[in-house]
């Protein structure tokens, strides 16, 4: 047989019930989950197929496959005279090239790493029918099955074992099926436009990790900063060193309060660290009854490349903080090769300090972007001033400042740019926290006003000061109320390899409601698109999951440009419940060893602690298979206005013993939150059946407490309210610990129900809180500004109060 330089023979026939395959790059408004015989997502050849042509476009298969199928063809087809080649031809080209299918890895019924693999993919009845009647002398050349040889020769038996049970994926109909094509190649969107992404664990058990950076020097390894001090090297495979990078815990100041943002806050590692060894950290410190923000210099360990030198700090810059909060905390080298520097106005509520605050005050350095000079700083002074700073000329300002009237810019990112135009490259994205109303992200430029105290996002703050002519501010490229979140955290624009649809895409999210969020430039307009967790089967591939713990602290990006955030269930620094996850696009990757990097090696004298993930995929139906569920309590503050806006919240916890929403974002409306869905009828209710209602990012795990008793639902009033007690309430609900008694209506207060119980003294053993003593249902000489709620766990270290 003549092989036509390998391509695809003129002569061959397509069975009549093929459509022909057309991928529409656009956002899909359903629930797709495309993946292949590797357990990944399709992706657009680099070189253009010559046999599965109808997959050339996007599919599973680079040209090396292809040309593998083609290979495979010709062995099969040589077998066959003219006859069975002009009857069978097309037949095995189909069914060879459904390896090459978006849908492969459902084809042949290969959606886990432990299913066995079809030999044969998955056809519809009529498919088959026409198959095995003019073809079965193909079947032992395609398939070694023992079961499909048994029954080869009864078209019924076999068609029936080569059906799908999920007959949406048979071939050829999936072809034809809209829902499956016509949307395919794009990353997904719900009927809310929410974007529709999944996560991958990375590294767990870290105390408000609020940094991670890369050396930029070959060896892929990132370092990640916690709050309290400490600097934890990983290597590429994710294994982590037990020894710690950086250890300055004893002299960073901070606490264990939650929302303490005082702490380690910042890390950065010179551009050409691979050769002069230095790094740069901003933290917290107490001197004498002062407390200041201090930038320092480090130089990596002569012995150990994963390790500090730490006799080699040299404080470059000290700035006196006025306030505990608004510190600032990036540290980050843009691509001028200077050392950018963003602090906070100083702290307290309105930058009340001095007559336009300190954010406008071009003598201060705080509430500033200052721009310094590092190089050769080993005789001399520490820092210089950049020649081309903005202000150096200004009498009075400070030649270090080059933006001003920023509030508390919190992450900032520099864009590596578009990897094959370059475009963007070079920008400075910042996330400014708001006062009362906005958040805001911002691009910085030199020598500009970002206006706070005068504005707070687009609107006026300080209206005297927003009508001065002379103010000249620049305007964020987007900004959000606080209906939506209360506190920015800034991110990066995505120019990774792996997820090619993301490129251009800057993503972010709010630390108070858990939002993720993401804006593309679009001819000069900024186009934004909430990003949820993938609904149903779209986040169903090995090692991905679709919930994250609530507060995210900061982005990050590794070595090879991918995405990252940190987040953690517990905002305290001394609280190991942060988790880094890494941002994966389930509609597309990059082609296979497109993005193979091989890290330099890496010397490690420490011993290694092998990561173990924790995380689990929240198997969750789509929208419109989910059953309804009764409303929780209600609430009159802006809590409810939050929880409101944050649309259809799925409770999670099992009935009847509350009506709070679960600890981990996914952000939906089919944006499901992690558990199951309720059940449509309620059970009736018993006396001393206990929930938790009323924190604000709905986590299942605390809240106040509210107890069933008579017919009707009241709050527990106690103002002498303890562990013991509250460990009644959790075990109740299910959980092992109790990490925190909540007084003084930390969860709101229930003014819309009665005061049921007051001055519970529990033992701690009681099964429920009724088995306390109390002074009796109903009596009570309290108020609701008293009600008493829980924080519940699984693991044992207490929240101190």
């Amino acid at each position: 047989m003549q092989r036509c330089d390998g391509r695809v023979p003129d002569r061959l026939w397509f069975s009549p019930l093929v459509v022909v395959y057309v991928v529409a790059l656009c956002v899909a408004p359903v629930v797709l989950h495309p993946q292949c015989l590797d357990f990944k997502p399709p992706f657009r050849p680099l070189r253009e197929l010559q046999f599965c042509v109808m997959y050339k476009e996007f599919g599973c298969c680079d040209y090396q496959k292809d040309q593998e199928l083609i290979t495979k063809y010709y062995r099969i087809m040589d077998n066959f005279d003219h006859h069975g080649y002009t009857n069978c031809a097309g037949f095995v080209l189909e069914l060879l090239c459904q390896e090459c299918s978006p849908y492969a890895a459902h084809l042949f019924d290969a959606e886990v790493p432990t299913t066995p693999v079809r030999t044969i993919p998955g056809l519809c009845p009529d498919y088959c029918s026409q198959f095995w009647k003019k073809c079965s002398s193909t079947i032992p050349f395609l398939s070694d099955d023992p079961h499909i040889a048994k029954v080869k020769e009864d078209q019924t038996h076999l068609c029936q074992y080569l059906e799908l049970d999920d007959v949406d994926y048979c071939y050829p109909h999936l072809l034809s099926n809209q829902k499956l094509t016509q949307n395919l190649g794009r990353v997904k969107s719900d009927l809310d436009g929410c974007l529709q992404l999944c996560l991958e664990e990375v590294a767990n058990g870290l105390r408000n990790p609020l940094a991670m950076v890369h050396a930029n020097d070959g060896t892929h390894r990132f370092f990640v900063a916690e709050q309290v001090g400490l600097v934890w090297t990983y290597l590429s495979d994710r294994s982590k060193l037990e020894r710690p990078f950086l250890n300055i815990s004893k002299a960073v100041l901070t606490s264990a309060w939650e929302g303490d943002e005082r702490g380690f806050l910042g890390l950065t590692f010179h551009p050409k660290y691979k050769y002069n060894g230095k790094l740069y950290v901003y933290y917290s410190v107490e001197v004498g009854f002062d407390e200041r923000i201090r930038i320092s210099e480090f130089h990596v360990s002569a012995n150990d490349m994963n390790v500090v030198d730490h006799a080699s700090e040299r404080v470059i810059l000290e700035i006196d903080e006025p306030a505990s909060n608004h510190n600032g905390g990036q540290l980050l080298f843009a691509d001028d090769g200077y050392l950018y520097v963003f602090t906070g106005d100083g702290g307290m509520a309105g930058d009340p300090f001095g007559k336009y605050g300190n954010a406008q005050n071009k003598s201060a350095l705080l509430g500033k972007v200052l721009r310094i000079d590092v190089d050769d700083n080993e005789r001399g002074p520490l820092y210089r001033i950049p020649p081309d700073n903005p202000f150096i000329q200004e009498r009075g300002a400070r030649p270090e400042i080059y933006a001003y009237g920023v509030r508390n810019m919190w992450r900032c990112s520099v864009d590596r740019g578009d990897p094959r135009t370059k475009e963007g490259k070079g920008r400075v994205f910042c996330g400014d926290v708001g006062q009362n109303k906005f958040e805001e992200i911002d691009i910085i430029e030199k020598g500009r006003n970002y206006g706070w105290r005068a504005k707070e996002g687009f609107s006026c703050y300080d209206k005297k000061l927003c009508a001065n002519s002379s103010l000249d501010d620049v305007l964020p490229i987007y900004a959000y109320s606080h209906k939506m979140g209360k506190s920015v955290t800034g991110g990066y624009v995505y120019r990774g390899c792996d997820y090619p649809n993301m490129n251009g895409m800057y993503i972010f999210g709010d630390f108070m409601s858990g939002r993720l969020m993401s804006l593309r430039e679009d001819t000069g307009e900024w186009k934004y698109n909430e990003i949820c967790m993938g609904m149903g089967l779209t986040c169903a591939f090995p090692g991905l999951v679709n919930n994250y713990h609530q507060y995210i602290i900061s982005f990050a990006e590794d070595e090879a440009g991918e995405l990252y955030f940190m987040s953690t269930g517990i905002p305290s620094a001394t609280s190991p419940s942060g988790v880094i996850y890494k941002v994966v696009d389930p509609s597309r990757r990059a082609p296979p060893r497109q993005c193979h990097y091989d890290p330099l090696p890496v010397r490690v004298k420490s011993n290694l602690i092998k990561f173990v993930p924790l995380e689990t995929l929240i198997s969750v139906e789509p929208p419109n298979k989910m059953k309804p569920e009764p409303k929780p309590t209600e609430s009159s503050d802006w809590l409810q206005e939050l929880i409101d806006s944050l649309g259809g919240l799925v409770p999670t916890p099992p009935l009847p013993t509350t009506t709070t929403k679960s600890p981990r974002h996914s952000r939906q409306n089919g944006r499901h939150r992690k558990g199951k869905s309720r059940t449509e009828s309620v059970p009736e209710l018993q006396n001393g059946v206990v929930r938790l209602v009323g924190d604000e990012q709905g986590r299942r795990d605390r809240g106040r407490v509210e107890i069933y008793l008579n017919g009707e639902w009241g709050t527990v009033c106690d103002d002498l309210w303890t562990i013991k007690n509250a460990a009644v309430v959790c075990r109740q609900l299910g959980f092992r610990y109790a990490l925190k008694a909540a007084k003084n209506s930390e969860f709101g207060e229930g003014k819309d129900l009665q005061i049921l119980l007051d001055d519970v003294q529990c033992e701690g053993t009681e099964s429920g809180l009724l088995d306390c003593k109390h002074v009796g249902v109903g009596t009570h000489n309290c108020a609701h500004y008293e009600d008493a709620g829980v924080i519940c766990g699984n693991s044992d270290y207490v929240i101190q109060v």
